[in-house]
């Protein structure tokens, strides 16, 4: 019986079960939870960790980190709405911000991929980088919008939700369809499980990887313009730590960190513990420096987990 539990609970449905009781009772015992403005704004508020969890999810399932995305969200969103400014067209500052962004992964996965930098190290040293440009093009101001239409892009609703929902449900379709689905998902699944195997088995590992790393500057760039549009302004400093949340996210739902294991359902999950913690410490009035404990508290528990899933995993195989 004790070992039928176990393998539940380290298994993707127990996570599912351990969500869906966490749920319940914080429905139960927190005021004003299940109320549909604070659905909405918990929905909202995993916006920015969700889009970039997304990618984050391909990164580690194929042996990597990007510690870089933080500083990349920042960057793109100060650049979208500096160009947005400066040509009046959202559109084209919109663009240039997905190409900023890009320009950021590519340069990443080009490093790790052909010199053979440690990807921790790489998007340490980009991390640094990316935050100064940030800083240096706005002079550590923060630049506002100009065009009034370019905050639509977060108020605007459809049925009733938030335009920023829709759009990072539609990215957890999209790239959980790439995962399971085609042979980009198999391939970085592989290259986690065994480099050298899928190497040998034909798979362009160096290619692969360029190409993750700039798939996650893009949906940096998409989450930095949705930020820029909710907060009405490009921050230099904004998205702080935002590497360690979504990391956490990923881990939590069951993406090894040792590769070659990844599910968008437990990624979905995760962000969304990661999103009610959060949520259920601002409705209870719980001062931000204790929501920093409670954040790295959730870090070493997802990790905890993780190592207990690969040993449970060696177990089963051995």
């Amino acid at each position: 019986m004790t070992q039928t539990v176990r393998k539940i609970l380290l298994g993707d449905q127990g996570l599912l079960v351990l969500f869906a009781l966490a749920f319940v009772i914080v429905s139960l015992t927190v005021p004003n939870f299940l109320t549909e403005r604070n659905m909405l704004g918990l929905l909202q508020s995993v916006v920015t960790v969700g889009v970039v969890a997304c990618t984050m999810m391909f990164c580690l399932a194929g042996r990597d980190f990007d510690l870089s995305v933080g500083s990349n969200v920042a960057f793109t969103g100060m650049v979208a709405v500096m160009a947005s400014n400066a040509t009046g067209s959202i559109t084209l500052g919109i663009l240039v911000a997905l190409v900023a962004g890009a320009a950021v992964g590519l340069f990443n996965g080009f490093v790790i991929a052909k010199f053979r930098i440690n990807a921790l190290i790489t998007t340490l040293a980009t991390m640094q980088i990316v935050r100064g440009l940030a800083l240096i093009s706005s002079d550590g101001r923060a630049v506002g919008i100009q065009d009034p239409n370019f905050y639509q892009i977060s108020l605007s609703k459809i049925a009733g939700v938030p335009t920023p929902i829709w759009i990072l449900m539609i990215l957890f379709l999209v790239f959980g369809f790439i995962l399971t689905r085609t042979v980009f998902g198999k391939n970085t699944l592989a290259i986690g499980g065994n480099p050298e195997a899928a190497r040998l088995a034909g798979v362009d590992v160096d290619r692969m990887r360029i190409a993750i790393f700039t798939l996650q500057g893009v949906t940096c760039a998409i989450a930095g313009i949705l930020l820029a549009s909710r907060i009405t302004s490009g921050q230099p400093n904004a998205a702080t730590g935002l590497e360690l949340s979504v990391i956490s996210a990923c881990v939590l739902g069951g993406v090894s960190l040792a590769g070659g294991r990844a599910t968008m359902t437990g990624v979905i999950i995760g962000v969304m513990i990661m999103g009610i913690a959060e949520n259920v410490m601002n409705l209870l009035n719980i001062q931000a420096f204790y929501q920093y404990v409670v954040r790295g508290v959730i870090l070493l528990l997802a990790v905890l987990l993780d190592n207990l899933r690969t040993l449970a995993s060696s177990r089963a195989k051995g």
